[in-house]
């Protein structure tokens, strides 16, 4: 272990610590600094000083020449901004969004820096339960081969409802069947939390307080949109742990015990994240509940690491260096279907007469037509069909990707009208994975 910043360090060092030269090891993993692209977060994406880390994991791998990599990342990478505009500043009033502005434009400099190393790479979100980990916990994983081995994402090992012959979903009472803590490490709930806390039901949230409660309970969030499923949560033991914080405490992600009034202890949090229970974690309540929840599930990481070598064992394809793909069909459906932009409903936007969003838009496309930049080849058509309506998004993002970009613009202004049945989309993904 080198114990220094990695901007400090150089690839030069790391090799000779660990007795390699370029080329020799297997793998560089790494999750490079996730929160600046969560949702939970301020999405400053890589304009945040901390988006550097992926720098340095880019250069790493290009010096070091692993035969594979592995990154780790929240799935709100997919859809982050370069620059975040604030969403009271977007829509009618307002300078329309630049390129870097809009959604997905910080992976698509992801993509590009990954495509430069000169690998092949494939990405999608995976669940953490789908791996027999107690925790429905959503990552972006991302894995590159540099001698162009067939890499794929691990098949998962259970179900939600136990579909396909798979063992059904490990549940929080799985996961602490057994603990006990003699002096058990936790934060508390101030007062205030408690009292409306006290009044959530096992797998309930704030939805389950008297209504005429909630809106102090949650203050301005109570205006807000979205889920908001995190605030004044209290946990199932019959289904698995939401996705792990690094403060079971806070407003917005509360991660109460099913039956007792406090947060998960740091035990709990390292029962969910699967780590032996003879492992020590040093430092504050607050530095372990950070080390164990920005962990990557053991079931996960398992599941990765025998992708890894069961891609090593693959013939080498120099012809697929340089793309990034993406085999999950649904997943690029769902980003053609998503707008460049979200922009709040017309109750938070105040009364603007004289310009509508589509004005707001003006000549540029209201969705997004990035999702055919990661489509294999061989799946392109498959994936027009799943998207394809009136405004052929899909044609113009197969033009884009083959470099015919003959009359785009003039299909840039048309709407989405059908949506894919999702029993069909997992049909259609089968059937790739088949061939």
């Amino acid at each position: 272990m080198i114990d220094r910043p990695i901007e400090d360090v150089t690839t030069e060092e790391i090799l000779q610590t660990a007795g390699l030269k370029p080329g020799d090891a297997f793998a560089v993993v790494g999750g490079p600094s996730c929160q600046v692209f969560s949702t939970a977060g301020h999405r400053k994406s890589l304009a945040d000083p901390r988006s550097t880390m992926f720098k340095h994991f880019v250069r790493v791998i290009r010096e070091a020449r692993p035969k594979f990599y592995v990154m780790e990342n929240v799935r709100g990478l997919i859809s982050a901004a370069v620059r975040h505009r604030p969403l009271k500043e977007r829509g009618p009033g307002f300078p329309p969004l630049q390129e870097d502005e809009q959604l997905g434009s910080a992976f698509k400099i992801v993509a590009a820096s990954l495509r430069e190393l000169g690998y092949y790479s494939v990405f999608d979100v995976l669940n953490a339960a789908d791996y027999g980990v107690p925790q429905t916990r959503h990552r972006l994983v991302i894995l590159g081969s540099r001698d162009g081995k067939r890499v794929r994402l691990p098949e998962p090992s259970h179900d939600e409802n136990g579909l396909n012959g798979l063992p059904n979903w490990r549940t929080l009472r799985d996961a602490l069947n057994g603990l006990k803590e003699k002096n058990p490490e936790f934060y508390t709930f101030c007062p205030a939390k408690e009292r409306y806390l006290e009044l959530v039901p096992e797998g309930g949230n704030w939805r389950d307080l008297p209504d005429k409660m909630k809106r102090k309970a949650l203050g301005r969030a109570f205006d807000s949109w979205g889920g908001r499923s995190g605030f004044f949560r209290r946990l199932s033991f019959g289904e698995p742990s939401p996705a792990l914080t690094t403060r079971p405490d806070s407003k917005a992600t509360t991660l109460c015990h099913p039956t007792q009034l406090r947060p998960l202890t740091v035990a709990e949090y390292a029962r969910i994240q699967q780590f032996p229970s003879n492992w020590v974690f040093e430092g504050t309540v607050r530095k372990k509940y950070e080390q164990v929840g920005n962990a990557v599930p053991i079931g996960l990481g398992k599941a990765i690491g025998e992708a890894l070598r069961a891609a090593s064992r693959t013939r080498s394809d120099a012809e697929q260096l340089g793309r990034v793909e993406c085999f999950n069909l649904d997943l690029l459906a769902k980003l053609c279907r998503r707008p460049r932009t979200i922009v709040n409903p017309p109750r938070m936007r105040g009364k603007i007469d004289d310009e509508t969003i589509s004005d707001w838009h003006g000549m540029g496309p209201r969705m997004r037509d990035d999702a055919f930049d990661y489509v294999p080849v061989e799946l392109v058509e498959r994936l027009r069909a799943m998207v394809s309506g009136p405004d052929k998004i899909a044609s113009l993002a197969t033009e884009r990707q083959y470099g015919d970009t003959h009359n785009a613009k003039k299909r840039r202004n048309t709407k989405k009208s059908r949506s894919t049945n999702r029993h069909d989309t997992k049909r259609a993904l089968r059937l790739a994975a088949a061939e």
